[in-house]
């Protein structure tokens, strides 16, 4: 179990959980909330780091927003430097998968020298990836019929809760290379609900005008960039954007993976975080 702790910063009171010893680490993603369970993406850090799972505002038991600009990208990457600071830290390591991944891009972007590393994965650096034919969020994909009507019942408030899981389990078994194996990998408990609040937003309001390409330039942090082949959210093409965008940066593809390479394929999975805990500098081989 995760153990939970309160944060008081200047930027209001959050909650996040620790877990494991060594260099610190900062794990969050942009529109889910965690707690003591844990979360199958940062557990993978948790042998090789202290690892610090935040929930940003409107997450859990963090604090709430006064105004809905505070749900962006740059205020959540401004939030986690207040997070940083109060816990007393002079840098942390950050993760993140998906959106946040995005996050963790912008988070280098803004703050360098807070960064001592950067992993990120699953992730795109523009909004084009919702345009492109192999990922379920594009109209033209054979996914995205069934996506719409995924997000249709769980945004009802008069949907069953088993309509809703079974929504829920036809989601992730479209982000899987082998859906057939998706209890071997979701047998452990685990969190990461979705904060709607923080989705919409990210979804209407930044999504529309996200390009994170003229900027790659300007990451100095050591970084590791991962994707899985056969992505259907974030398809491998913009992880490769991603690495090619940064200069000091190392690129790991998972053959056999779709979105969830920490879970398909947890044993190479485990060696890129080794190599990332163990490399000071991930020089890039470009």
């Amino acid at each position: 179990m995760w153990e939970k702790k309160y944060i008081e910063t200047p930027r209001g009171r959050f909650e996040l959980f620790t877990c494991g010893k060594g260099e610190p680490l900062c794990v969050t993603h942009l529109y889910s909330e965690f707690n003591e369970r844990g979360y199958y993406f940062a557990d993978a850090f948790a042998g090789n780091f202290k690892v610090y799972l935040v929930n940003l505002k409107e997450a859990g038991h963090s604090c709430k927003v006064n105004h809905n600009a505070e749900l962006s990208m740059s205020e959540a990457a401004n939030d986690l430097e207040a997070i940083r600071e109060a816990v007393g830290l002079k840098q942390w390591a950050f993760a993140g998968h998906s959106t946040g991944g995005m996050l963790g891009l912008v988070y280098a972007i803004l703050f360098p020298g807070s960064l001592s590393k950067l992993m990120t994965g699953g992730a795109a650096a523009r909004r084009g990836y919702m345009e492109h034919g192999g990922s379920m969020y594009c109209p033209s994909s054979p996914l995205n019929k069934r996506l719409i009507e995924i997000f249709t019942i769980l945004k009802s408030p008069d949907a069953a809760i088993e309509e809703k899981r079974a929504a829920s389990r036809d989601w992730s078994d479209m982000s899987l290379y082998d859906p057939s194996k998706r209890d071997e990998y979701f047998s452990k408990p685990s969190s990461g609900k979705v904060v709607q609040k923080r989705l919409e937003y990210f979804s209407f309001r930044e999504l529309p005008y996200f390009d994170l390409l003229g900027e790659l330039s300007n990451i100095v942090t050591p970084t590791i960039v991962y994707g899985g082949r056969h992505d259907a959210q974030c398809p491998f093409v913009f992880s490769k954007e991603i690495y090619e965008g940064i200069r000091n940066a190392k690129l790991f593809v998972f053959e056999e993976s779709n979105h969830m390479p920490y879970l398909e394929e947890k044993d190479k999975f485990a060696k890129m975080v080794e190599y990332f805990r163990s490399t000071p500098y991930c020089l890039g081989d470009q």
